[in-house]
């Protein structure tokens, strides 16, 4: 059977490169990689693929960034085009961005099955785009592939059903474990930035929201937080873009005075600053999840999180950034923390294997014998 794995942002590139390995295991699945070009620029998507030993897409639509509702609209066009031209036996879908809903739309018009990597995740706050693409992907999907109890609990809660959902454990953390040690063996950004024997003795931070970094006052409430935490030890703060022009437009570069700003780095050297770290600061979901692979303790920029075991587990902290005060008082608790690893709720890093296995076990017998027995 021919698959089309669609990706188009930095999150998806890691889930895809360890789908993509355990499919080419099954000589009767074909994996067709689409990008998209949501991540259109060589620090924040060829980088990924040169490290990740990810193939050369087959398609590459190069859609690059605007406002969501065209970009997601040249992506079902030039999706749906694809499709086409050359049917697949089935879409598969990552995570929660435009490039997964438009693969989803496009291939579920056509009548081609849908299958979705993370889904069942869920945050509850409808103003974020990534919540609207999470939820009508899922809706879309012919099969579900959710990483936690609670990804399936919410899929069942909104009807979906049983025999479409699969808990099969989070591929980050197969990512996590086969590039974390790959990342010991290749990475120099430790020695680049001068944190050469500086394990635990800096601060990892990053944002990228639109809801971050397109409100004036949540954004400098961060740049000033970050600003502080640099008075008790090195904080680290690699820029994303859209951060870059945000700061620069709205005047903010100069509040984080002390704080290391460096330019998008590799996946790689990525894995290496989150493993060396005192303590994580983000926005990002992926980044949380790191953080816990490698026990490291975060804070979250943000006023709910789709990784609520972290919460539960005392690895993660809630710090809205609507108060510098509130803020600090988070990361300083985190920092003086100590949580244990008493629990695993991502699997057991295996994950990438048996959503193979599955694939290839429900489309045996052809793209539409699917089986009437899920996995939950």
């Amino acid at each position: 059977m021919k698959i089309v794995s669609v990706v188009g942002a930095r999150p998806q590139f890691v889930k895809a490169a360890v789908v993509s390995r355990a499919l080419r295991q099954f000589r009767a699945i074909e994996d067709v990689l689409l990008h998209t070009g949501q991540h259109y620029d060589a620090e924040m998507s060829q980088v990924f693929f040169e490290e990740l030993s990810i193939p050369t897409p087959e398609h590459d639509l190069e859609i690059g960034p605007g406002p969501h509702g065209e970009q997601t609209g040249r992506m079902l066009i030039a999706i749906e085009r694809v499709l086409t031209e050359a049917p697949p036996d089935a879409v598969l879908v990552y995570g929660d961005t435009n490039s997964t809903l438009a693969g989803a739309l496009a291939a579920v018009k056509l009548h081609v099955p849908v299958l979705h990597v993370e889904a069942g995740l869920r945050s509850f706050n409808r103003c974020m785009p990534e919540e609207i693409n999470r939820v009508l992907a899922d809706h879309a999907s012919d099969v579900l592939f959710a990483p936690t109890d609670l990804a399936v609990t919410n899929l069942l809660r909104e009807g979906l059903a049983e025999e479409r959902i699969y808990k099969v454990g989070d591929v980050m953390y197969d990512a996590a474990l086969f590039y974390g040690e790959l990342a010991d063996r290749r990475s120099k950004i430790l020695s680049r930035l001068g944190l050469d024997g500086s394990a635990g003795a800096y601060v990892l931070a990053t944002v990228h929201r639109a809801e971050n970094t397109d409100d004036r006052d949540r954004l400098r409430t961060i740049c000033r937080t970050l600003q502080r935490v640099s008075q008790w030890m090195p904080v680290v703060f690699p820029l994303h873009p859209r951060t870059r022009k945000a700061l620069d437009r709205l005047g903010l570069l100069d509040t984080l005075q002390g704080v290391k700003m460096v330019d998008p780095v590799g996946y790689l050297d990525m894995m290496m600053l989150e493993k060396n770290s005192r303590l994580i600061i983000t926005d990002s979901g992926g980044v949380q999840k790191e953080a816990f692979f490698y026990q490291i303790p975060c804070v979250t920029l943000r006023d709910e999180t789709e990784w609520v075991e972290l919460v539960e587990l005392g690895w993660n902290r809630l710090a809205p950034p609507v108060s510098e005060e509130k803020q600090l008082t988070e990361i300083e608790a985190a920092l003086n923390s100590a949580p244990v690893m008493s629990d695993r709720p991502y699997g057991d890093g295996h994950a990438a294997q048996e959503i193979a296995s599955i694939i290839a076990n429900r489309y045996a017998d052809g793209p539409r014998s699917l089986s009437s027995v899920g996995a939950v």
